[in-house]
């Protein structure tokens, strides 16, 4: 039916289930929980207009991504709908199914091309079969979920300022160090090679960050001291361990070194150069990436495959400097154009960060 004073299309409880494939009484569950707040008429009909159908897409998609009704009602509970988000992560999802369905389509394609030349399957290729029957598509939605929940609004929330005490000091996760500190009753964090940005109160050892959609979380041993903190960001938890300050000092000092020597990491050049070449093949290995980067990097494959398919084969490979937080930045020639690639490396060698533009 419709409410000619908004020009707006308002669903009975019984459209509404129909054209959804859901029922009434799902309807009324999500009413119950407080998700739903649909019209009601002066004889008491439920009406279901636009912003209801959104907010329904939105509960959909976080079942869909395993949560109960409890998780979803109270992450959604006072929060407005937006749908940008929830189209945002429902494409990242799909886009990481397609590509893992897509490299395993070619892992099989190779087998089956082996055999029909009368080889034989090696141990590893049948290591390789296994490894990627075992996958299946939990850690796409897991990253999909946390991503979603990393991204809502946050609220501020007075907590006792004595804490931040417990918080002050250095962690470090991999190469970087997180170092906090606090001042004049607010909590500051800073990454090596960063500028510092402040931190927010959520709860008790809870804190997220206004600049960038990310949070920090402080874990505490038995005995209640800050032993840790875990940083949510991009849909993945990272956490880094507390060290002395000696420790982080000496971390800070060799990058420090590093950007004022100019000094690339040790085979970056060779990694970076096999890396191109690899996405040139349209094989890009994502082991040799840290978990986070190798989600990113399935999801923008194809972007990345087709300015490389533009820009033709590689000629030439040079490096230029050292940024500040230590990524390695090169310029790389090709056929048709050039581009600048800054690459960064975990401690165990791994890619952590890759990316891109058209050189200056």
């Amino acid at each position: 039916m419709t409410d000619h004073r908004t020009s707006a299309i308002w669903l009975t409880a019984a459209q509404c289930a129909k054209r959804t494939g859901l029922t009434v009484r799902a309807l009324r569950i999500y009413e119950a929980a407080g998700l739903l707040s649909p019209r009601r008429t002066e004889k008491n009909w439920r009406l279901y207009g636009a912003q209801d159908l959104a907010r329904l897409t939105e509960i959909l998609t976080l079942k869909r991504l395993g949560l109960t009704l409890e998780q979803i009602s109270r992450l959604l509970t006072g929060q407005a709908t937006d749908l940008e988000r929830v189209l945002s992560v429902q494409a990242s999802a799909l886009q990481e199914q397609m590509a893992r369905v897509q490299q395993s389509l070619t892992l099989i394609d190779s087998m089956q091309t082996k055999m029909a030349s009368g080889e034989i399957l090696s141990t590893d290729d049948l290591l390789a079969l296994a490894k990627d029957q075992s996958m299946t598509d939990t850690t796409c939605e897991t990253i999909a979920w946390r991503r979603y929940e990393q991204m809502r609004p946050r609220t501020e929330r007075a907590i006792d300022r004595r804490f931040y005490a417990d918080y002050t000091g250095h962690y470090q996760l991999d190469t970087v160090v997180f170092t906090i500190r606090h001042h004049d009753g607010r909590l500051f964090s800073r990454v090596t090679g960063q500028v510092e940005l402040e931190l927010f109160a959520e709860e008790v050892d809870r804190f997220f960050y206004r600049a960038v959609p990310a949070q920090i979380s402080f874990i505490r041993n038995a005995e209640g001291l800050v032993t840790a903190l875990t940083l949510h960001q991009g849909g993945h938890e990272e956490t880094a361990e507390r060290v002395e300050t000696g420790a982080a000092a000496s971390l800070e000092e060799r990058l420090a070194e590093r950007v004022r020597e100019k000094r690339p990491i040790e085979n970056s050049r060779l990694l970076l150069e096999e890396l191109v070449r690899q996405y040139e093949r349209g094989e890009p290995d994502y082991a040799r990436m840290a978990p986070p980067l190798a989600a990113i990097a399935r999801e923008q494959a194809e972007i990345i495959q087709g300015e490389l398919q533009r820009l033709g084969s590689i000629q030439e490979i040079s490096f230029r400097t050292v940024t500040d937080d230590g990524w390695d930045v090169y310029d790389v020639s090709f056929e048709h154009g050039r581009q600048e690639w800054s690459v960064s490396l975990a401690g165990d060698g791994r890619f952590n960060g890759i990316l891109f533009r058209r050189a200056p």
